[in-house]
């Protein structure tokens, strides 16, 4: 049995179907493709797949794909000679000869841009690479995680992603659900996050007040869990003597439209919060 409670906080039906997939990913080395909403854990759930796996004593090199330029992307990848480019001093090994015999976790494929996307098609294909401006054939051996907040199939049909890596990459797919789908997991993962933060900067048992857990329970956070420790913190740092209060949780303010209809309410609170965003998007003093 894999623990992955060790790395993902978690106890809802939606996270137990991620845990089911994740064990059947981890008995071989077929590639893992990740999707979900931002913040939702991407990275986490492809270090706890390769540090279960069998490659767990080899290197794990996470790329984000959207962090690097263009023009870069390929050297990045797949290394360069010395003298390939303006720059290029030495002979430098690109990540995929860095995760050799690991892994390499690919995050934000989706913003691949499409010369680049035949490239690490082939290179994928043959299990072999050539530096920039260099001859030489490398092999390796990796496994490959790949991540993406974008619907890859869609970016297919509008021609923004090859067809042929999009299926080369899909291998298991493994959804992350967001975090307003995770019921009482919310609370779980904050009492988490709330005693990690506590115990790096020595302040002691921290707690909840149970009115401060029904605002948090009743958020939809379109940040995920990412958000959610922002809150957390912000609130420990905030709070009077060592306890969190509904007063000491703010919200992001740039809470999409409409996000409100993601909670749980009575009509009646329903209706207040529809007459309150319209109040306060054209200015209108809104008396608490």
């Amino acid at each position: 049995k894999y623990d992955f409670q060790k790395s993902i906080i978690g106890e809802s039906g939606a996270i137990q179907k991620v845990f089911k997939l994740m064990a059947k990913a981890i008995k071989t080395n077929i590639t893992v493709s990740i999707t979900g909403e931002t913040g939702t854990g991407k990275e986490v759930v492809a270090k706890a797949v390769h540090y279960n796996s069998t490659r767990k004593q080899k290197p794990f090199v996470a790329v984000n794909i959207a962090a690097i330029p263009d023009s870069l992307i390929e050297s990045e990848l797949f290394g360069h000679e010395k003298g390939a480019f303006t720059g290029a001093l030495a002979r430098r090994k690109g990540k995929f000869e860095e995760a050799d015999g690991g892994t390499i976790f690919l995050d934000e494929i989706g913003e691949m841009v499409m010369n680049l996307q035949a490239k690490l098609l082939r290179v994928l294909q043959e299990r072999e690479l050539t530096r920039v401006g260099g001859n030489d054939i490398v092999k390796f051996d990796v496994r490959v995680i790949v991540a993406t907040h974008r619907n890859l199939a869609e970016e297919v049909k509008s021609g923004n992603f090859r067809e042929d890596l999009f299926y080369r990459l899909l291998g298991i797919p493994v959804e992350l659900p967001a975090l307003r789908d995770r019921d009482k997991d919310i609370l779980l993962i904050a009492k988490y996050l709330l005693s990690v933060f506590a115990k790096e900067n020595q302040m002691g048992k921290i707690t909840l007040t149970k009115e401060a857990q029904t605002k948090l329970m009743g958020y939809s956070f379109p940040g995920n869990v990412r958000e959610l420790k922002s809150i957390i913190e912000l609130a420990a740092v905030m709070c009077e003597d060592n306890v969190i209060d509904v007063d000491d949780i703010s919200f992001n303010t740039l809470q999409k439209e409409g996000e409100f209809l993601f909670q749980e309410m009575t009509l009646k609170e329903y209706t207040f919060n529809i007459i309150r965003y319209f109040l306060e998007k054209y200015d209108i003093i809104v008396i608490n």
